[in-house]
């Protein structure tokens, strides 16, 4: 007997009105799940509503995931509507590129206050919920994924402020992992690396796309659906014993180090 949607399990997504956050939110959506997409872009979040169109299963809501008051309003529709959050994927950010000398404290303040900021607070509002489940297999009552990003395991030129809030956003995740995996609520980070997103190619030149493949084993950036499968891993029951870690989604650019590209050349 196939399950009534009433009954399929509900994941959440932050920034998912596009990109990255929209290809982990039809991942689920193709797994079985019923997804809230969430984001402060409303145009476009309507754009993705009017698209996918399946009331039954999407609902789309517009957040600010820096207020706490946003925040608690929006989870609490979401369960009311729903009546249950399985998964909840922290993916909403920005980003500022500047030296270190030009970036001014409040545009510090504004990726902090989203990167790192937004996942606590959405966290936060969803795990009293996520508690409310039944216990499944292996006791798992949830699993969050926060996005983080290989500039959080790697530092960078002009990313003070948002490899800041992605290493940050790692420690987080192991905190969240310690606590409320006691209570089945698994919690892990997916960091990515380049990803072929519309906004990478505004701002990736073609001499920065040229030094990346140069710089990543497989001489690539990555898709948004390989991220998405792997977030999709994460929460999944074939990962029920998974929390806690950091998965880079990079191609192998992390371990590469120095990955002097003249020397690769000759293997």
């Amino acid at each position: 007997m196939n399950p009534t949607p009433k009954n399929l399990p509900v994941a959440v997504v932050t920034g998912g009105a596009r990109g990255i956050g929209l290809a982990i939110g039809q991942w689920f959506l193709a797994n079985g799940y019923r997804i809230t997409l969430v984001d402060v872009d409303e145009a476009t979040l309507a754009a993705t509503a009017a698209r996918l169109h399946n009331p039954e299963k999407v609902m789309c809501l517009p957040c600010d995931v820096s207020s706490e008051a946003s925040v608690d309003a929006v989870m609490a529709k979401i369960h009311v509507q729903f009546g249950r959050i399985d998964a909840l994927v922290n993916n909403a950010g920005i980003a500022v590129f500047k030296p270190i000398g030009e970036t001014t404290f409040a545009e510090w303040r504004s990726v902090l206050s989203v990167n790192l900021d937004g996942a606590f607070l959405c966290t936060q509002a969803c795990v009293p919920y996520m508690l409310k489940n039944a216990a499944q297999a292996g006791n798992s009552r949830g699993a969050v994924v926060n996005i983080a990003s290989i500039s959080g395991l790697r530092a960078s030129t002009l990313r003070v402020a948002y490899g800041t809030s992605k290493a940050a956003i790692i420690a987080l995740t192991r905190q969240q992992a310690v606590e409320l995996g006691n209570a089945g609520i698994r919690c892990n980070a997916v960091a990515p690396g380049p990803v072929d997103t519309d906004m990478s190619k505004l701002v990736h030149s073609v001499a920065i796309r040229s030094d990346y493949y140069d710089a990543i084993p497989l001489n690539r950036y990555g898709s948004t659906d390989e991220i998405a499968s792997v977030v999709g891993f994460l929460c999944s029951a074939g990962a029920s014993y998974v929390n806690g870690q950091v998965l880079a989604v990079d191609g192998g650019f992390d371990a590469s180090g120095v990955g002097l590209p003249t020397l690769r050349k000759a293997v």
